[in-house]
């Protein structure tokens, strides 16, 4: 099972203490040193609208470049896009919101503006030989409108699929979702999108992260979004806390005989050091309550 380290970006996002770009690109050489392979380095967004992500060029142009290693940065726009392919990035990623109102107070668009961002984007990304993927936020519910249809996520990932996106992943970005919804999504996808790639991405908001991550593996998902210690969240949605924990997310696997190819020990130690970083303990479970056996 492929896991996507989105600490560095998702992970920060969310968080008081602005960290220096150091100490960014020391969180995403620790991750590559665990076994971590593709890595969301950063986005290229506003500085206005999150302030942590102001020197993503400083960033990216500090990180190793090792075969095999890709990075993933965030875009919203031509602008964003721009820039992300300027700073050397390996992949795209773009997010389409899955309600009006999310949509508008995220993105300052509408779904069908985004969809359409996606579509001016795509082409664009293959001529710069940059894999392209979509990120359908807010496909487990929004904290504005409530209950998302089904039939409007799906409809999302039909419309990108059908631009020839390499990568749809659907997010639950206020962890709200459970098990049934994860299962039926994606078959859903995998009928709408049968020959992208498939990812999810869960917070443990609810403390229904982890089981999500399960029922995803199960329903046959190629990739899974976490973030070292577990932090993270969403500046625009409100209660919104962080991702399932790298560490804890490679335990279960780990112990249910699903192959990862990172090693825990360095994540909890990255972790630890991560919460001196930030100034107070990070959330994952693991650090705290040790490996089994021991």
């Amino acid at each position: 099972m492929e896991i996507i380290e989105v600490g560095p970006r998702d992970g920060l996002q969310n968080e008081s203490v602005l960290v220096s770009t150091e100490d960014k690109v020391a969180l995403i050489e620790r991750s590559i040193a665990a076994g971590l392979r593709r890595i969301e380095a950063t986005s290229f967004v506003h500085p206005g609208r999150v302030p942590q992500m102001a020197d993503a060029e400083a960033v990216m142009a500090a990180v190793p470049r090792r075969d095999g290693v890709s990075y993933i940065g965030l875009v919203l726009n031509r602008r964003g896009f721009d820039r992300a392919v300027a700073a050397g990035v390996d992949e795209v990623n773009c997010v389409v919101v899955a309600s009006e109102t999310f949509s508008q107070r995220n993105q300052g668009m509408s779904i069908a503006d985004s969809v359409e961002n996606v579509r001016g984007l795509a082409e664009e990304a293959r001529t710069a030989g940059l894999t392209l993927s979509v990120t359908i936020a807010a496909s487990f519910g929004c904290p504005f409108e409530g209950e998302v249809p089904e039939s409007t996520v799906l409809g999302i990932a039909r419309q990108v699929a059908d631009l020839g996106v390499d990568e749809i992943a659907l997010a639950d970005t206020i962890g709200v979702g459970v098990p049934a919804q994860v299962r039926r999504l994606l078959a859903g996808l995998a009928e709408v999108a049968p020959n992208a790639r498939t990812r999810a991405h869960f917070h443990n908001t609810r403390n229904t992260g982890y089981a999500n991550a399960i029922a995803a593996v199960e329903a046959g998902v190629a990739s899974l979004d976490s973030s070292t210690g577990g932090i993270g969240g969403c500046p625009f949605a409100p209660a919104a806390t962080g991702n399932i924990a790298t560490e804890d997310l490679v335990y279960l696997l780990d112990r249910s005989g699903i192959t990862t190819g990172v090693e825990i020990a360095p994540v909890i130690e990255t972790a630890d050091w991560l919460s001196d970083v930030l100034g107070e303990k990070v959330p994952a479970l693991l650090g705290k309550a040790g490996t089994f056996p021991v």
